[in-house]
């Protein structure tokens, strides 16, 4: 219905001061309602922010933060693990390492020594040739040399192996012939024709004997 239709009707007045007094019935009915409206805004503003989680909401970490701890977790200990591991493999290596350079250097003197044995041989073979034959000035220049080349060897951990008169060991001399004699033990060392020698304990080079046989046996405690 059109404004004029309202004044037709004679409801609302259309003088003017009539329609003054309209239009502020009008505003302050607005008015009212927007203030009605703000305050029920308010209200359910209020309650919302009066809700607060529960427990349970806050202390429960999402799926996906509970799949990434897990998945550093794991890395943490897989590399752990490698680094045990590779520490082990070179504590080993470095042991075998060391094993090996002592091995070296004691096959290195074993080899100087081996080398050095035909010298002192042949030294000793010229002094009882010296002494057989009396050349006394060549005896006691070959002597000094023999004893000073002795003096080395030894300091070295080298110590001759000269069984004679002992029970033989295969371990430390090689027979290369026998002699009969029934005057001591069978297979006494009748005669040695080259020394032994041994290094550190260990016999690098066995001596080269005769034994006896047709002896009694010789007791078990010094077989």
């Amino acid at each position: 219905m059109a404004k004029n239709d309202y004044a037709d009707t004679g409801l609302i007045d259309t003088s003017v001061g009539g329609t003054a007094a309209v239009s502020e019935v009008m505003e302050a009915a607005f008015k009212g309602a927007d203030v009605v409206n703000a305050e029920h805004v308010a209200e359910e503003v209020d309650e919302v922010e009066g809700v607060e989680p529960s427990k349970a909401e806050e202390a429960e970490p999402t799926p996906n933060l509970e799949y990434e701890l897990g998945l550093a977790r794991a890395e943490v200990e897989e590399w752990k693990d490698k680094h045990l591991r590779l520490q082990a493999e070179w504590n080993t290596y470095r042991r075998r390492m060391n094993e090996q350079r002592e091995q070296e250097k004691a096959l290195a003197a074993q080899n100087l020594v081996e080398s050095l044995l035909p010298v002192l041989d042949d030294f000793e073979r010229t002094i009882s040739y010296a002494e057989e034959h009396g050349s006394e000035n060549l005896l006691g220049g070959v002597q000094a040399v023999h004893a000073k080349l002795v003096n080395v060897l030894q300091a070295g951990g080298v110590e001759a192996v000269d069984p004679k008169g002992e029970a033989f060991d295969a371990l430390e001399a090689q027979a290369v012939g026998t002699v009969a004699d029934e005057s001591v033990p069978d297979e006494t060392v009748a005669e040695v024709y080259q020394k032994g020698y041994r290094m550190g304990g260990k016999v690098i080079r066995p001596a080269m004997v005769t034994v006896t046989t047709g002896g009694p046996k010789r007791p078990k405690e010094e077989e």
